[in-house]
């Protein structure tokens, strides 16, 4: 089976400071993987320059068999490739259905020569409408479909963005901190919902996450960043019990 995500020897700097240093690592579909270590490892700009955000300095990603090193954020997510941000980049004002339907592609409407013709895009608009209404029912926010955002709590918002980003049709979807801020049991039933997905849809993970004792209780593999650099990689259990981890988060 090919892996769905390659990095191949990728680094970025800004300016002096090296932030990635010549990452490789391989995302086989269907799995959870975890990418921990540190604040300043690294992690967070791994998954900009994975998505698009950022540009490499050199290295070669591959995903679903394209090379899309040189790719726009746009085209990556036209892909299927698809991340979500540690603080949720919603759209506060707009309703809870608003949000979940922005991301959706192929939308018919946002052609401006049929805007204006309502019956050529309002079957699909519905049809978006109610793949939304099913999408939230598992995340408990149904309910607030018709509720600004901003009205949400602060786990309602980490649900809503993992809610938004499956509606994009994602193949791989990388995760930044999906449960920082949130009480140890929301957090917990985040990432059974994370394992549900795997299981019903098939989707693959990458997700950083400080909450060890949660995220390993879900991982298939687990890759440590440490300084820019991948530390060691291995299963929840090897990296417990690998000294030059716990050097790092716990000083043994």
């Amino acid at each position: 089976m090919n892996d769905l995500l390659t990095l191949h020897n990728i680094s970025k700097s800004f300016e002096s400071l090296l932030a990635v240093n010549e990452v490789s690592l391989t995302v086989p579909p269907g799995q959870i993987v975890g990418l921990i270590g540190p604040n300043g490892s690294g992690k967070s700009t791994l998954l900009n320059l994975i998505s698009g955000v950022l540009p490499l300095d050199s290295g070669r990603i591959t995903f679903d068999g394209h090379d899309i090193t040189q790719r726009s954020a746009a085209e990556i997510f036209q892909l299927g490739l698809v991340r979500s941000f540690q603080d949720p980049s919603l759209f506060f004002r707009l309703t809870v259905l608003d949000n979940m339907l922005l991301p959706a592609k192929h939308q018919r409407g946002e052609s401006p020569a049929r805007a204006p013709i309502h019956r050529a895009w309002t079957g699909q608009e519905n049809e978006l409408a109610a793949t939304a209404g099913q999408t939230l029912g598992p995340l408990q926010l149904r309910k607030h479909y018709s509720a600004p955002a901003s009205d949400l709590s602060g786990g309602q918002m980490k649900l809503l963005e993992l809610g938004r980003s499956l509606m994009g049709q994602p193949k791989l979807l990388l995760l930044d901190e999906p449960t920082a801020g949130v009480a140890p049991k929301l957090a917990y039933t985040i990432f059974e919902e994370i394992e549900r997905l795997r299981q019903t849809l098939g989707l693959t993970f990458v997700i950083i996450e400080h909450r060890l004792e949660i995220l390993f209780d879900f991982v298939d593999i687990v890759y440590v960043m440490h300084l820019g650099r991948l530390l060691a990689h291995g299963t929840p259990a090897e990296i417990s019990a690998n000294a030059a981890v716990r050097e790092i988060y716990f000083g043994d």
